[in-house]
């Protein structure tokens, strides 16, 4: 009886909103020329610190230099490639007559440029592999180098890749096959519809519009419609309780937690991709945070703020409405890593509110980030910290060039070629439409969260703190449910099959096909798509993520109906449904579904 009482005592404490602390303003006196030229040149640069990048050019230009096996290496890689281009010229002109071997430097396997049967022909096949050889050779060059830095070798590498894609012949209109084709079959048609499209896009970014076609996916009309209300709302976070489909449901509520960096209805999109919908239609009681889009007044922000004003507060209305049952709590990328350290937190201090924990595509162990570790480092974080300074956030359009530039063949070029090139314009789904939808991020947590979570990997390190005290994720008692994508570059799968070893109970591992937003919303009935699944118990021997990948069976369609089982396994039954409208004198509704933080530009 005591225990429970004092478990009921923390549960309040930690459900109290902290005093947001204010940052200290004395870190930045007498820097404030520094700050200014940071912040110009970060308009130059995006967020990418020059520092940082002349660091890792200096450490790999002075170690080459130092490594003439490597140089010879590298010399006699170049003089096979010309004999090979030479010998292959010399036999299509006619020089010679025996017959030279075929050109053989393939592309990345995700490089689709040279995928038309066009590039197989004559000038172009030179003109392809000729790039292909250069850029084989500059890989070879910034890689493998003895003694450079992982980080600093990573980074020249990606800056080299990212310069070399700028002078590829599938950018120019004279050495495209495609874009020749469609300029004689057009009469250069397609090079005015592509001015216009120019024109049309500049117009759209300087006015800070959504792009062409995403005026076909408004929020709350088109996405973002499944029926609810908003209960709660609080500086931080809207609560939304969605309306039950079915008479009775499953007694534990479903919470979901999305990441800030994004708006939340990546999770109800459109009817037939919507999460939130299915489970809905299966029986469960869904509630979704719904996160405000910060401005440069909510600069002190903290991590903290998010765990107590969005977590914390977030359980607490759910058990006002809904009593007497636990949680099915439910974290997406950073949403998730927020959730364990909330629920890591909770058992430190007995607060047994939560009956089972899901994530996805979120990282705990952040040692591994795959390549958004790029633009991690102490210069980089400074240089980024005085960019945020002027405005007190980052903006999401800023978010979104990095993004960008891990799949620039993808996301930049393919569309210039496509869309200016070509003079073609290129559909929007309601996904990419969403994409588009950026937040911004407060200065305070996103330094924090890159600083402690990303630079000193904390969380699995037994650093990271809530208030004053130090958490641990082996206290976590709940079994987890987590699903990995095998294309994600923002949470690689084996990073997140890590959870495995730092916490100590039933882990369910999913890994499915797809990227990290495509993978995740990935419906029944989506044509091609196949995962992998299996529970590693409490007690079990760890097994590497290549030996799981080889041993797991996969199966074919969308892992939802599985998930959807285990929550019906971790479940205790059914009681009648509740409506947003059930508790009007606890949380009345205050508006409906979508709310309006979502909204907010």
């Amino acid at each position: 009886m005591k225990k429970s009482s004092k478990a009921k005592k923390s549960k309040l404490v930690l459900s109290q909103t902290p005093e947001a602390p204010k940052i200290d303003s004395a870190l930045y006196e007498g820097q404030t020329y520094d700050i200014m030229v940071h912040a110009w040149i970060g308009k130059l640069m995006s967020w990418l610190s020059p520092a940082s990048l002349g660091l890792a050019m200096y450490d790999w230009g002075l170690h080459l230099a130092i490594s003439p096996a490597k140089q010879f290496d590298l010399a006699q890689k170049a003089s096979e490639n010309l004999s090979q281009l030479g010998l292959q010229i010399a036999t299509l002109s006619g020089l010679i007559k025996t017959c030279s071997p075929e050109l053989k430097c393939k592309s990345r396997a995700e490089d689709h440029r040279f995928k038309d049967p066009m590039w197989d022909e004559f000038p172009f096949n030179l003109y392809s592999q000729s790039f292909l050889f250069y850029e084989s050779w500059w890989n070879d060059a910034t890689s493998k180098v003895r003694g450079v830095s992982k980080h600093h070798i990573d980074v020249v590498n990606f800056t080299t890749r990212q310069m070399l894609d700028m002078i590829s012949p599938s950018n120019s209109a004279w050495t495209n096959p495609e874009i020749i084709k469609a300029t004689i079959e057009q009469g250069g048609a397609n090079f005015v519809n592509g001015f216009n499209n120019l024109i049309e896009d500049y117009h759209h970014f300087k006015n800070k519009l959504p792009p062409v076609g995403a005026e076909h996916f408004t929020v709350g009309e088109k996405v973002a419609i499944t029926p609810g209300k908003v209960i709660y709302r609080n500086h931080l976070i809207e609560l939304i309780q969605y309306s039950p489909k079915t008479k009775e449901v499953y007694a534990e509520p479903v919470l979901i937690i999305p990441a800030w960096i994004m708006k939340y209805y990546i999770l109800d999109l459109s009817k037939h991709n919507s999460l939130v919908r299915y489970l809905v239609e299966k029986g469960h009681t869904v509630f979704m945070i719904s996160w405000k889009n910060p401005t440069g007044e909510d600069r002190n922000l903290g991590l903290d703020d998010y765990l107590h004003l969005g977590i914390m507060h977030a359980i607490k209305v759910i058990n006002d409405v809904i009593p007497n049952q636990k949680i099915h709590a439910t974290g997406y990328c950073l949403g998730g890593t927020l959730l364990m350290i909330a629920a890591a937190a909770m058992e430190l201090i007995g607060d047994e509110r939560l009956k089972s924990i899901t994530l996805f595509a979120a990282q705990v162990d952040f040692k591994e980030p795959g390549e958004l570790s790029l633009f991690i480092d102490q210069s980089q974080l400074t240089y980024l910290e005085d960019i945020m300074w002027e405005k007190g956030y980052l903006d999401g359009t800023q978010m979104s060039s990095a993004f960008s530039m891990l799949r620039s063949n993808d996301l930049i070029w393919s569309r210039m070629i496509h869309d200016y090139l070509l003079g073609k314009r290129r559909g929007i789904n309601d996904l990419m439409a969403w994409d588009y939808d950026t937040t911004r991020l407060p200065f305070r947590m996103h330094s924090e969260y890159l600083n402690n979570l990303f630079l000193n990997n904390e969380l699995v390190q037994g650093h990271y703190k809530v208030g004053k005290k130090k958490i641990a994720l082996t206290d976590i008692k709940v079994p987890i449910f987590t699903v990995a994508t095998i294309k994600d570059h923002v949470s690689p799968w084996r990073s997140v099959y890590k959870i495995q070893l730092y916490t100590n109970t039933d882990v369910t591992f999913v890994l499915t096909n797809g990227g990290h937003n495509a993978g995740i919303v990935n419906e029944p009935g989506h044509k091609n798509r196949n995962y992998q699944i299996d529970t590693r118990k409490k007690g079990d021997k760890f097994i590497s993520p290549e030996s799981w990948l080889e041993k797991t069976p996969k199966h074919e369609g969308s892992w939802w109906p599985e998930w959807q089982n285990w929550l019906v396994v971790q479940s205790s039954g059914k009681i009648p449904s509740p409506t947003p409208n059930d508790h009007k004198n606890e949380h009345p509704a205050l508006c409906d579904a979508p709310g309006s933080y979502v909204l907010e530009k």
